[in-house]
């Protein structure tokens, strides 16, 4: 079961953006993936993937196939 993570957050895109080979982690970040459009926390400590596999997480990391098909963005709760 997926979660949507846009019914909890508003995401807003980190400006300026980082470089794909230099993404930001931490708390309050997130990875969009512009594929298809799935989010996932920069540090998810639960097992999750964006819809196309292109974003994978779990124990606190999250892998990066492509960082050319991610914006990084910033969630406040709604």
């Amino acid at each position: 079961m997926a979660v949507d993570m846009r019914k909890i957050y508003n995401f807003y895109p980190v400006e300026p953006a980082p470089s794909a080979d230099d993404l930001l982690t931490g708390g309050d970040v997130y990875y969009e993936c512009l594929e298809c459009k799935g989010v996932i926390s920069s540090v998810s400590h639960i097992k999750a993937a964006c819809a196309c596999g292109n974003l994978t997480g779990q124990g606190g990391k999250t892998t990066v196939k492509d960082p050319a098909k991610v914006r990084v963005v910033r969630g406040k709760l709604k």
